[in-house]
């Protein structure tokens, strides 16, 4: 559906050359949503524009579908961007309009007629559910119901492609999960590609089938979200993944635990049907240990359920090692050390 080949993107500034994309290669398949990640100066909000060629690539080739996109121009180029709709972190509605204008908007643009235009916006204000707010202007709105707008009028012209950048980083946790559970249905009923940039690994996590890691304009790792979950191979990834499975919190607890240098604190991680195994109870009766449960958390992914449970093994130092190795045997663990 998209292909992205040998990507590069550099700007001219005073201070010499900045290489924000550096030689990328993705393969995006239609209908999946598809996650990039970074920090900001990473590239990625780069290399999302030149999808719909908001921004044109240095060096490389933007397939998209059938199109080109980096070499089309003029009214080839118009054509190809209706079938790549975006929306933003800030929303970007008109807030001279009302809901039912915003959305009718590009509809106007594209010379949709009148009748066609009612009947298709009252279908996407039920679709984003905004019922009863047609009338409403954006300064009436919540944050969520302003980016529900803005999928609505990305939706309006039926695109193939929907890119998100940064659509949920202004939005507090609660209604970043409805928007989010919005694209994933929109995806489902639409068979939509959802193409999307973010900072934040509960993003990726919640909807993403697969995921791009991106550091200093390169795709450092890429894979199924749920893989790159259990086996993160660059640091940060691994920074990443800690968001979810090691939040603040746990950290402290951890670090409290081990700093008292009783045993050992190990992280166990349980993808799918690992997470239904008595594996405590199993250690608890073939070694002579004790085991104290620190924290523990289950996290649902597209693919499947991601669990992690930090314990403490306390007893003599043979028992320890050996049931850390028949835990290793069964499940993925990692021993948790100072620092």
């Amino acid at each position: 559906m998209i292909t992205l080949q040998n990507i590069r993107k550099w700007f001219h500034t005073k201070n010499g050359i900045v290489h924000a994309v550096d030689g990328v290669n993705l393969q995006i398949r239609e209908g999946e949503i598809y996650g990039i990640i970074g920090y900001s100066g990473a590239g990625k909000s780069t290399l999302i524009r030149m999808l719909n060629s908001l921004e044109r690539p240095s060096e490389g080739s933007v397939l998209v579908g059938e199109s080109e996109m980096s070499r089309l121009k003029g009214n080839q180029l118009r054509k190809a961007r209706q079938e790549i709709s975006m929306i933003f972190q800030h929303f970007n509605l008109l807030w001279s309009r009302t809901v039912r204008e915003n959305i009718s908007f590009p509809l106007e643009i594209a010379g949709v007629k009148k009748e066609e235009r009612i009947k298709r916006v009252d279908e996407l204000i039920k679709l984003v559910g905004l019922e009863g707010r047609g009338e409403s202007y954006p300064s009436q709105l919540s944050g969520g119901q302003k980016q529900r707008v803005g999928i609505a009028r990305a939706l309006a012209n039926k695109p193939k492609v929907l890119l998100c950048d940064e659509a949920t980083s202004a939005l507090d946790p609660k209604t970043t999960d409805s928007i989010l559970e919005l694209l994933v249905d929109i995806n489902k009923k639409l068979g939509l590609t959802v193409v999307l940039i973010t900072h934040e690994m509960h993003v990726i996590r919640k909807i993403c089938h697969r995921v791009a890691v991106m550091e200093a304009g390169k795709v450092v790792e890429e894979g199924e979200v749920l893989d790159v979950f259990r086996h993160p191979q660059q640091n940060i990834t691994k920074e990443f993944v800690k968001q979810i499975t090691e939040p603040e919190e746990t950290k402290e607890t951890i670090e409290h635990f081990i700093s008292e240098g009783k045993g050992k604190v190990v992280q166990i991680t349980f993808v799918g049907e690992e997470a239904e195994q008595p594996l405590i109870t199993k250690i608890i009766r073939q070694f002579d240990v004790d085991i104290s449960i620190l924290q523990g958390k289950i996290t649902k992914t597209q693919d499947g359920s991601y669990g992690t449970l930090f314990i403490q093994i306390d007893g003599e130092q043979a028992e320890i090692n050996a049931a850390i190795t028949f835990i290793k045997n069964q499940v993925n663990v990692e021993v948790i050390e100072n620092g």
